[in-house]
């Protein structure tokens, strides 16, 4: 295989040039008018006046916010599957099918070849901050693994096809590049994820150069290399030596971080992050672990920012680039080259700096604990089992929390975790795992502090530890196993119930 490394570089280097001149608001305005004026003959620019506008005040006016909910509702269900001109020119040839990680509701979320230039650009911004940070990297000199899901797609209409993003994307990677992509379409295209790991872990070469896909699951992939090889040590670095790159996104970091420094021991991989949803590549990692994604200003996405508890007011506030604070939680809002307008993704973000613009995923809107008032948020939760998994030296495989209300044997209410840790812990370090949890928890969270206090608006949280594979076993159970699928952190009602069924 030829190094495209230096043609990388040569990218990277034009790149940064670029990036280091531009201004943040010119350019998401200008992104704002090129997707108002090339959607402004379809149904959806025709109903909001999309001729009209001519500002970032004027767009907002016009355009109301919308979740998904809204939009299938009143724009796609109508004519799905075959979506033509509703909210993007001509017909939209990809959907990706993406369940509510907290609904379970299935969503249809369009995908432009406009939108797949985008994610192409966007990931090659990835690897100029790579190769800026590791100027002696040779990452195109081997294979990358991508541990996505199934690529299989479904025709849903003609020239319509549907099925995981990562199968999308597979599925326009050009004929030239295939080569330097693993798992090869055989594998690639399996929907049974514990063949399909089990084969990945057999097959994959050792000249792996970069590693892609949602941590959780990759822990699971490493743990299957162990397996394979008892006669290694269980480091990265002892399967695959030239690996300089681990991306990952899509669920918080934190609670896996001490496991991935484990088995990067020894190796000269960095982690870097990435906030890829189905509905748009958002940002990327341009600095250390921790230092906040640069969002991707000029790349066919428009971004808006709504405080979070403006979300279920009747004229929330919207800010932007132009007027966003940095250390404030906000409802992230994209308006797309997939012909999403206004559109509520769901998760939550925290500017840190605005030049250039950087931002910490801090949850999910509907991720927020607040039973009893508390008012956690997906970040808080995340830290705190991050931090009471290392106060006894284990690590965490996944978890999820819950509120129990009060009944006749408890007149308090609390929140359980069920929480997966390796290795699995002694009672006395179950207990010290709960006091460490409780204790940061109110140490990040005034409200939870106040409901703590004297005991009188909530109990100690209780801590459920659960073998190894549990969760797996439950999300193989729901159908919702690998690829994008994610445990959900919050759960409540069926999903809570289910779960504590199994204890």
């Amino acid at each position: 295989m030829r190094d495209a490394t230096p043609l990388v570089r040569l990218y990277g280097w034009n790149r940064r040039r670029r990036l280091v001149k531009q201004d943040a608001a010119a350019t998401q305005e200008r992104q704002l008018h090129r997707l108002s004026h090339r959607a402004r003959d379809t149904r959806f620019g025709r109903a909001h006046d999309f001729r009209s506008i001519d500002s970032v005040a004027a767009y907002q006016s016009a355009v109301p916010l919308r979740r998904y909910e809204d939009l299938w509702r009143e724009w796609f269900r109508p004519v799905f599957p075959a979506i033509d001109n509703v909210t993007w020119p001509g017909s939209i040839g990809h959907l990706a099918v993406s369940s509510g990680t907290s609904s379970g509701t299935t969503k249809w979320i369009p995908v432009t070849s406009e939108m797949m230039r985008s994610n192409t650009r966007a990931a090659l911004d990835g690897l100029t901050w790579h190769l800026a940070a590791n100027p002696q990297s040779r990452i195109f000199g081997g294979p990358s693994l991508v541990l996505g899901g199934s690529t299989g797609l479904v025709e849903r209409a003609p020239g319509v096809r549907s099925g995981d993003l990562s199968g999308i994307a597979a599925s326009q990677v050009p004929f030239w590049a295939q080569s330097r992509y693993f798992p090869p379409p055989d594998l690639a295209l399996l929907e049974n994820w514990d063949e399909k790991l089990d084969r990945i872990a057999r097959a994959a070469p050792n000249d792996i150069r970069s590693i892609g896909g949602t941590p959780s699951w990759l822990l699971i992939l490493f743990d299957r290399l162990a397996q394979l090889h008892p006669d290694r040590p269980r480091r990265l670095a002892s399967y695959f030596p030239k690996l300089e790159m681990i991306v990952h996104g899509g669920v918080g970091f934190a609670p896996y971080r001490s496991a991935f420094e484990r088995w990067l021991d020894g190796s000269r991989a960095e982690t870097r992050e990435v906030y890829a949803a189905s509905e748009g590549f958002i940002a990327v990692a341009d600095r250390g672990p921790g230092e906040g994604m640069r969002l991707i200003l000029d790349n066919g996405l428009f971004f808006e920012f709504v405080p979070v508890e403006e979300l279920g007011s009747a004229s929330p506030i919207r800010h932007w680039i132009g007027n966003a604070e940095t250390g404030v939680d906000y409802a992230i809002v994209l308006t797309t080259n997939a012909g999403l307008f206004g559109y509520v993704i769901g998760d939550t973000v925290r500017l840190v700096d605005r030049d250039p613009p950087r931002l910490l995923v801090t949850g999910r809107t509907s991720y927020s604990l607040s039973a009893f008032g508390e008012h956690l948020i997906g970040e808080e939760l995340e830290g705190g089992v991050a931090a009471a998994a290392q106060a006894i030296g284990a690590i965490v495989a996944d978890f999820s929390v819950g509120a129990l209300y009060p009944d006749d044997r408890h007149p308090l209410g609390r929140h359980l975790f069920i929480v997966e840790l390796d290795p699995p812990p002694s009672p006395e370090a179950l207990a010290r795992f709960a006091r460490t949890l409780d204790a940061d928890l109110a140490a990040r969270n005034e409200d939870y502090a106040a409901h703590r206090a004297g005991g009188h608006g909530m109990d100690a949280p209780e801590v459920a530890a659960v073998p190894r594979g549990f969760f797996a076993d439950w999300m193989r159970e729901r159908g919702k196993l690998g690829g994008q699928n994610k445990v959900p952190r919050v759960v409540s009602g069926e999903l809570l119930d289910d779960l504590r069924r199994r204890l």
